[in-house]
């Protein structure tokens, strides 16, 4: 069909001007139905975001803060979220129960938290030697990852969203040289998700403990390493104050997806401009996370070295060898014992594949062969 410029701004006015190509999920007939249920009212909601970050946490805390500014501004002061952190309403830890019950409508974490109630959920945080952040990302918003998220957040009352990404984390702080996986046996080691099971296959000990007391726990030896995010949350932790060797890279955790998850209850009775709302929000946090952590994790990796003694230090490959290996050994464990857990990660693998030779012709090439 073809329309000439005044019939174009007329229909636009009108709002029926139909697009000649295809967006995922939104056809002419999702348009139609869309602007016939949009609903706006005067009601207005007073919601609380629980999370499992200490309160006030720099860029994930900051994060949730922001998207609560945004919900309030884009729906015209009719939504009022307020975030807690951990600890302040319920455990940190205990946030996906909170809102699966209602006890809160929102909450903001990351999914391999929950892998005792729900081993698949690990899939959608991170998979060890697995996909970076915008692979990720295109996994869940456009290669039927996030439709698998759904499905299995569902039989919990929750619906998912990706709100953040770490990037490629660092592989965490030692107290003593990693030269062999033999330097691994009896390590006491903070690393949760699919990470820590590939740490006990090589014989160390994982321990899961929240953001807000990990200082602590390594200064008293409770634990005698940890992983955390990356060179910027790790300075403010202090523990280049408390460690001496920083290792790279986060084999573990090479773009780990950070999530929010609503009570299905509560969102789905919202009217639906509420909820593109909501949902435009988490979009917008998801990338603001990724940014911002990527600008100040350059600048603080500096900082970190210019102003202690601590040693920045490269996995040997033997090491990176033998993880990868207990990682093979794990994901069959995983999959072999949950149905739902291979259909997820036969999705999440076939994607990571394909993206692999991509990123063989493109990034690998890039970095290896023009950037200096």
């Amino acid at each position: 069909m073809k329309l000439n410029r005044k019939d174009f701004f007329k229909g636009a006015a009108l709002g029926i001007i139909s697009l000649p190509f295809a967006i995922k999920g939104c056809t002419n007939e999702n348009i139609a139905q869309s602007s016939s249920t949009t609903t706006v009212s005067g009601k207005k909601y007073k919601w609380k975001m629980v999370t499992t970050w200490p309160p006030k946490f720099p860029v994930l805390g900051e994060g949730c803060e922001l998207f609560a500014k945004w919900v309030y501004e884009m729906s015209g002061g009719r939504m009022e979220i307020k975030v807690y952190g951990g600890g302040e309403l319920v455990p940190a830890l205990e946030i996906f129960n909170a809102v699966s019950s209602g006890a809160a409508e929102i909450g903001h974490g990351s999914a391999y938290y929950w892998a005792g109630m729900a081993p698949s959920s690990q899939f959608f945080a991170s998979v060890p030697f697995g996909m970076n952040a915008q692979q990720m990302n295109s996994w869940l918003i456009s290669g039927g990852g996030l439709e698998l998220w759904e499905e299995l957040y569902d039989k919990f009352n929750l619906i998912p969203m990706p709100a953040g990404n770490s990037g490629v984390q660092m592989g965490g702080w030692f107290n003593k040289e990693i030269n062999s996986v033999a330097d691994l046996q009896g390590l006491k080691m903070r690393m949760p998700g699919l990470g820590g099971k590939v740490l006990a296959k090589a014989g160390g000990n994982p321990i899961l403990i929240a953001g807000g007391e990990l200082y602590t726990s390594l200064e008293r030896g409770v634990i005698d390493a940890t992983e955390w995010i990356g060179p910027y949350h790790d300075y403010i932790m202090g523990f280049h104050q408390i460690a001496k060797y920083y290792y790279s890279p986060g084999w573990h955790e090479a773009g780990t997806v950070l999530e929010m998850f609503f009570n299905k209850e509560k969102f789905n009775g919202l009217p639906s401009d509420l909820q593109e709302i909501l949902r435009t929000a988490a979009m917008r946090l998801n990338m603001w996370m990724l940014s911002e952590l990527e600008a100040k994790n350059t600048f603080y990796l500096k900082k970190i070295l210019a102003e202690s003694d601590a040693e920045l230090r490269v996995f040997p490959q033997e090491v990176l060898d033998e993880l990868k290996k207990y990682t093979d050994e794990v994901l069959a464990d995983v999959t072999a014992s949950d149905p739902f857990a291979k259909r997820v990660y036969e999705s999440y693998d076939n994607f990571r594949k394909d993206a692999a030779e991509w990123s063989k012709l493109t990034e690998k090439v890039f970095y290896n062969k023009i950037q200096i």
